[in-house]
């Protein structure tokens, strides 16, 4: 009887030992089938990250990824190369950046512009939601307000109440139809209640130049690129777009101070992926572009322009793209905002 409980044991014990061992077996199968998503990949970045940027070079958009792409080359010891792809106000950047491979070596560089697309075009051939994932945010940047000097206009109150005199008579630029530019303009026109007319360039520069020329008479430009031309003296600066006045121009009032209390506009830039790009990828990435945007020669470059390092997580990129989208939508709605 002894003999035959120890047999029935063995039994039992190898059974078990078998069943142990297909457990094993299914559980390494399943951690190699799986892939990893704590950590992007060793080896990434194993080549060239190409940024696209749907805005000319020198525009924000432009300055801010070269900036980062700089910074980036020596943290991930590759090339990040920006490609400049103008025009539509960006859309043509993000279709192709919307149809890359996934992979994390093509980023696209936008600025809220890329949340107003959606609102002023009847059809996109991308999802603004579905189709890209953020990455962060890089830069925050105000406006100014800047004027024709022979306008005659040195506050915001002047060139409201010029505007106010001749219904129709004022015009004033933006880089395109859909702009960041072209919606902080439609924003004061309808809180300042004129009536003036918009004349779309093709980019920054063109509408800086117009204004310096009088064709326009006024602008809401980055500050970024602004700025030089009015220390020069050939654009007249009426206001600058942010909360408190700016550490470039301290000597000119906010918008709110000079004559349309409560105007208050910041734009944004950042970076996004493909949608489907690796989670982990995506992360690491946010971590680099984190670190770069935090060291102080990035945040001074940034500081004697006007503008500020704004990081963001992921997530909270994505959020405001949701946010900007809804606000702008109804800006658009209410200014009959349309592309051509």
């Amino acid at each position: 009887m002894l003999v035959r409980n120890i047999r029935r044991a063995s039994v039992s014990l190898t059974a078990l030992r078998h069943t142990l061992v297909v457990a094993v077996g299914f559980a390494s199968l399943a951690t190699l089938s799986t892939p990893a998503t704590s950590a992007a990949p060793s080896n990434f970045p194993h080549k060239p990250i190409r940024i696209l940027a749907g805005f000319s070079t020198g525009s924000t958009v432009d300055l801010s990824a070269r900036v980062v792409a700089e910074k980036l080359v020596q943290r991930l010891k590759q090339q990040v190369i920006v490609d400049n792809r103008p025009g539509a106000g960006g859309v043509i950047a993000a279709q192709i950046a919307a149809r890359a491979n996934p992979d994390g070596y093509t980023l696209l560089s936008v600025s809220a512009a890329h949340s107003v697309a959606p609102s002023i075009h009847a059809k996109l051939p991308y999802d603004t939601l579905k189709d890209f994932a953020g990455v962060s945010t890089t830069v925050r940047s105000p406006a100014v307000l800047v004027a024709y000097p022979g306008l005659g206009a040195k506050t915001v109150k002047d060139l409201i109440a010029i505007a106010k005199a001749k219904p129709g008579s004022l015009n004033f630029a933006s880089a395109g139809i859909g702009s960041a530019t072209h919606f902080s303009a439609e924003l004061f026109k309808s809180m300042a209640g004129i009536d003036v007319v918009h004349v779309p360039f093709k980019g920054i520069s063109e509408g800086l130049t117009e204004t310096m020329t009088g064709r326009v008479q006024y602008f809401l430009s980055p500050l970024t690129i602004a700025h030089p031309l009015i220390k020069d003296g050939r654009l007249v600066a009426l206001g600058v777009t942010s909360s408190k006045r700016s550490e470039v121009l301290p000597q000119v009032p906010t918008v709110s101070e000079s004559g349309l209390p409560n105007y208050v506009w910041e734009t944004w830039f950042g970076l996004l992926a493909p949608a489907k790009t690796p989670r982990p990828i995506v992360d690491k990435l946010n971590r680099e572009i984190t670190h770069v945007l935090d060291l102080p020669d990035v945040r001074k470059r940034w500081t004697v322009i006007g503008a500020v390092s704004a990081p963001s997580t992921p997530r909270q990129f994505d959020a405001l793209i949701v946010k900007d989208m809804k606000n702008f939508s109804k800006l658009a709605r209410d200014a009959g905002v349309k592309a051509r």
